[in-house]
């Protein structure tokens, strides 16, 4: 079954729950008089809405591309799982309005023992859904649905505290309905917050994972040509819709077809092995005689500055009597332009002869 046709499933499989649920939960509060129950089912409402969200962006970010979206359409889903946030959290406002309306004006409920027992029927199923949602979501990678098994555990919690109300009130008598739907109602709104969040950040651009930045470092570091790997970048273009590029350092005495077949063969293992498209840059490296003397120098000058993360294409044109060299500073370091300025004008002391260029490279990842 393709990615597709999971997420329909199981969003289909949470529109047909959350029916049930509301239904039931309905009946129930009504006939018991309880604003949390009826809250949790005004949830579950919410929930088949956002259920319907994840199918429509499940089935458009999955349309080709074109002339217009060169890269596809995943990014959808991105927007598919804001939409669900929003949709969460403005049925948090609603519970939070109704909550504080039967706080001040107080209606004691009347609890059964079959309304503790749909209750607790449905703290199960919303758990075991959450679990289900989660692990399918993490699997295709869909946001949406990670973000629908993140709600299914709020809801889960929901319906425990409304049990744990429901026993007070039946074995003790003392009415906490109001009380619980603000908690009901601070946690779904803080279950959408937080999908919100997540999902901006992923939409921003978020740092690369760690675990897969220094997997494919290390699948390029494997061929013997290759002298060093930098600059590694990822850009996300939906959920599985990978772009990357990066820089390797190659010996300076390669051939136009050597490095035409190395990179033809890096990117195609890359391809195979992590499903991105990648692209190479060459940093070409000298570290003999005069360049190695140089290269020496900039690195015993740059051992006192803990702002530096990172040397790396270095090389010395003797034609041009040019050297350049890239270096990747801390993000907290206030003063770049200051440290630059200053390695510049003792390279420039030590040998006149040359143009030195530096640039200031970005700790983009691992």
């Amino acid at each position: 079954m393709d990615r597709q046709k999971k997420i329909v499933k199981v969003s289909i499989q949470g529109i047909i729950m959350n029916l049930f649920l509301v239904i039931f939960k309905g009946l129930v509060g009504f006939l018991a008089n309880s604003i949390a129950i009826i809250l949790d089912a005004l949830n579950n409402l919410s929930d088949m809405l956002s259920a319907l969200v994840t199918i429509v962006g499940a089935k458009l970010s999955n349309k080709a591309p074109d002339r217009e979206h060169p890269y596809g359409h995943g990014r959808i889903e991105y927007i598919a799982a804001i939409l669900i946030a929003v949709i969460i959290f403005l049925a948090g406002i609603s519970s939070l309005k109704e909550s504080i309306v039967k706080i001040i004006e107080p209606v004691k409920a009347d609890y059964s023992w079959y309304t503790i027992i749909v209750i607790i029927t449905a703290i199960f199923v919303k758990f075991f859904f959450a679990g289900h949602c989660k692990k399918i979501g993490k699997k295709v990678n869909s946001q949406s649905l990670i973000a629908t098994g993140l709600d299914a555990y709020t809801d889960a919690a929901i319906a425990f505290s409304t049990l744990v109300g429901a026993i007070i009130s039946y074995y003790f008598e003392i009415s906490i309905e109001g009380y619980l739907g603000v908690l009901i109602s601070f946690m779904i709104m803080k279950s959408a917050y937080g999908i919100i969040r997540e999902t901006i950040d992923t939409m921003i651009g978020e740092r690369p994972d760690s675990e897969l930045t220094k997997k494919i470092k290390a699948t390029i570091g494997k061929y013997e040509e290759v002298l060093g790997v930098y600059d590694l970048m990822l850009h996300s273009y939906g959920p599985n819709s990978l772009v990357g590029s990066a820089h390797i350092e190659i010996d300076d005495d390669l051939s136009a077809k050597e490095i035409d077949v190395l990179t033809r063969r890096i990117t195609g293992k890359i391809f195979n092995e992590y499903g991105i498209v990648f692209t190479l840059g060459i940093y070409a490296s000298n570290d003999s005689g005069k360049a190695g003397e140089i290269k020496n120098f900039v690195k015993d000058l740059i051992k006192e500055k803990c702002e530096i993360l990172q040397l790396h294409g270095f090389y010395v044109d003797e034609e041009a009597k040019s050297v350049a060299f890239d270096l990747i500073l801390d993000f907290n370091c206030k003063d770049k332009e200051e440290i630059k300025k200053e390695l510049l004008e003792k390279l420039k002391e030590k040998y006149p002869e040359y143009k030195c260029y530096i640039v200031l490279d970005t700790d983009i990842s691992d």
